[in-house]
């Protein structure tokens, strides 16, 4: 599974790498400059050695990776790999603003996709997909959507990370998870259990922005948000979806009263520890990613737990079934050694069948491709099924790339915060506020 950083810490942390970024020196020829060599699969490529850059750490998840590009080495014989392991976004972008990019470059965020795009820090995939008769549609929309921008798609995805609904069967009591708010509503009041004074002892559900995975771009899909107008200007203020999700929420925080819900989410265990308190019966319904399905086998073993889709707005029934996705990406760097041959690795990693759902399988996150989704390789059971239809459904949603990379998400979450604690006093005249901070940063940052 994929442990991200919380939004506002990778804000921080690629901030200053991302501004002004130029693509350093190019000692190597670009990506489809130079014509496709002709031959069988094993010889069509000069003998080379690249080098891939990725985030996995833990001996498991580097163990898939090796195992996945082991396909790639039977193909290419002549091509050696090495893989570098626990690699950042901000090291991959000052590595290219040096001169010393790797060949492939893996990314477990997003956010910084039209950055890179825009500046050239990755090279422009679409001759070479072009060029090598590659049917896109093969991926979700969504997934297309956060690999590209303004034209450009500078990076495929790998795999990919879906949202949904997790539920204790034995605290829900033969009750079905909810399909729509009012019905999670009902379901959380229901749910919740409380000491004479008030104070909660179980959470039906946890309305909080600041609990977990409750971050805004996981749950606009709920009630179908807009994050951006046409002309690339925030939609946050404009959108009244928006607002029907923050009312819901704030009329279930001021239910279980803010000051009594802060304090029960601060005393319950950590998100990536074995205390969470899904595992222990102190919330009975959470949001959460399809990885948190390998977690509770490793950590609680013997839970009886379901999954769902998220609940979604009353008025909105066609959006039940879908919900947020975002994921890995992978591409290649201005400067690479050997651009051609890079992009046979890319290619391979997030085309091939038998690569994606050996990296699935390790990593129990979603396979990018309409084959691999349907692999009777893939190990699926009715739990992680339901993420897998998630991330197919014609409807589930991302973040669209922009050059703001992460700023929209982290200013709806302040606001969110503010909001939910009673701090705004009108939500119209707060959410122009998001509305003019995301686009004067967006005027900053060349957009």
């Amino acid at each position: 599974m994929r442990r991200r950083l919380p939004i506002l810490a990778m804000a921080a942390l690629t901030a200053a790498a991302l501004t002004a970024c130029t693509a350093g020196k190019e000692s190597a020829p670009a990506l489809g400059s130079q014509p496709k060599p002709s031959g069988s699969a094993s010889t069509s490529l000069p003998a080379a050695s690249i080098e891939l850059w990725h985030g996995f750490t833990s001996p498991a998840e580097v163990k898939s990776f090796e195992d996945a590009v082991a396909g790639f080495r039977k193909k290419y014989p002549q091509i050696t790999v090495k893989l570098v392991k626990g690699v950042q976004d901000d090291q991959i972008t000052q590595a290219v603003r040096g001169g010393k990019a790797p060949d492939v470059a893996s990314s477990f965020t997003t956010d910084n996709v039209a950055q890179w795009c825009k500046s050239g820090t990755f090279q422009d995939l679409t001759p070479v997909i072009k060029q090598d008769g590659i049917d896109l549609s093969v991926i979700p929309e969504a997934s297309r959507a956060y690999t590209e921008f303004a034209g450009k798609r500078c990076v495929m995805p790998l795999l990919a990370d879906a949202y949904g609904l997790y539920y204790n069967k034995a605290l829900m009591k033969g009750a079905q998870p909810p399909k729509t708010l009012s019905e999670l509503t009902e379901l959380a009041k229901r749910l919740t259990v409380r000491d004479p004074d008030g104070t909660i002892k179980v959470a039906g559900f946890i309305p909080s922005s600041q609990y977990y995975e409750n971050g805004a771009s996981h749950l606009a899909p709920m009630v179908g948000a807009k994050w951006y107008n046409e002309d690339g200007t925030s939609a946050i203020g404009s959108d009244p979806a928006w607002k029907q999700f923050l009312r819901w929420q704030k009329d279930l925080v001021d239910w279980y009263g803010y000051d009594k819900l802060d304090k029960f989410r601060k005393g319950l265990g950590q998100e990536w520890s074995t205390d969470h308190p899904f595992y222990k019966g102190k919330v009975a319904m959470v949001l959460d990613g399809e990885w948190r399905n390998a977690m509770i086998a490793n950590e609680a073993k013997g839970l009886d737990y379901g999954t769902a889709p998220l609940p979604v707005a009353d008025d909105k029934p066609d959006l039940y079934g879908s919900g947020f996705t975002s994921g890995t990406v992978i591409g290649v760097p201005k400067g690479a050694k050997n651009p051609q041959v890079a992009w046979e690795l890319v290619k391979y990693l997030t085309t091939d069948t038998q690569a994606l759902v050996t990296l699935s399988n390790a990593v129990r996150n979603v396979p990018t491709t309409k084959a691999s989704l349907e692999s009777p390789e893939l190990k699926k059971d009715a739990n992680f099924q339901t993420f897998l239809d998630i991330f197919a459904h014609p409807k589930t949603s991302t973040v669209p790339s922009s050059v703001n990379s992460s700023f929209n998400q982290e200013a709806i979450q302040e606001f969110m915060h503010q909001w939910e604690k009673g701090s705004v006093a009108d939500l119209d005249a707060g959410l122009a506020g998001v509305d003019k901070r995301v686009d004067d940063k967006l005027k900053l940052s060349g957009g």
